[in-house]
Order: structure tokens, then sequence, then C-alpha cells
């Protein structure tokens, strides 16, 4: 069964959760070129409670957000990659900017971020808060990063 969930299911599935008294944790990200800074940020958000949902920026997001260039990888190979990953329980993927909307849809009980972002730049972090959830910022791991791969990848030509 496919880990990868529209809006309307993924709200279905986090109302249920949250009957079960599972805790939700949320992230997002575009997770361009997946590298083991975002696999060790999963990981660690994945501890923070009971499911994880990842929330994937569309290609026309990453575009916007990124640049003309990006995104490297079309959004359903970044969504199946996501998918594969053990600690990853959902993909739903959001062609807004940021993940506010669904953050609102899936209410969950730990918001999750990385260690780009200072606690203070985290969107939906007043929402969040405002219902009791908690908001965590993981380290970011030392030389990781999409842009230092590429810059790597354009230096070696």
């Amino acid at each position: 069964m496919s880990k990868i969930k529209t809006l309307s299911e993924i709200a279905g599935i986090s109302k249920a959760l949250r009957k079960q008294r599972k805790s939700i944790v949320f992230t997002n990200g575009c997770f361009d070129i997946l590298h083991a800074g975002h696999v060790r940020m999963l990981r660690k958000a994945s501890l923070k409670g009971d499911v994880l949902i990842v929330g994937l920026n569309t290609d026309a997001s990453v575009k916007r957000i990124k640049g003309e260039s990006r995104p490297f990888a079309k959004e359903k190979d970044r969504a199946e990659i996501l998918e594969a990953l053990e600690m990853v329980d959902y993909v739903v993927l959001f062609p807004q900017d940021t993940p506010e909307r669904l953050l609102h849809v899936i209410r969950p009980d730990v918001l999750v971020k990385g260690g780009d972002y200072r606690i203070d730049q985290v969107v939906g972090r007043q929402f969040v808060e405002g219902y009791g959830g908690r908001v965590v910022v993981v380290p970011k791991t030392k030389n990781r990063s999409t842009t230092s791969i590429v810059c790597r990848i354009r230096a070696s030509e």
C-alpha cells in the first residue's frame, strides 16, 4: 500500500490517528537531492512521536522557492524515495510555498524542522503551539546540503 497520500486522505488518516491517541509528527521540505542530512533529520523527527508525516513541496513550489533551475528531481521521484524510507509513515505533496494549509489539516503534535531554521522562523509555529503542540528544530548535519552537493558536482565538470 502506498504511503503517498492526497490532502483528503491525509486529513482522514490524521483524524483517525488522533482518535487512536497516536502522536503525529510532521516535517516538510523539498528533499530535492536526498542526502545524509535529510535522512538524519527524518530519523530524529520520527523519534518524536508515533507517526511521521512528511509534507513534500511540488515541483512548482520548489521552483518558486529555489529558483528556475530547481528541482533537480521530479516530485514523483522525490515522493517515491521518501516513501521508501522506513521512518516515514506518510508523504503528502503540497503546491503552496509553505505547509500552513497542511498543518491546519493534520494538526500535528510535533512540528519538526531542520537546523537551517531558528524556532522563530518555523512556519506554523504559532498555530501548532496555540493548540498545545510542540515545535522542534533538529540540529543541521554539518557539510550536508543539496546546495553543497550541487556545487561539488558543478566544480568537477
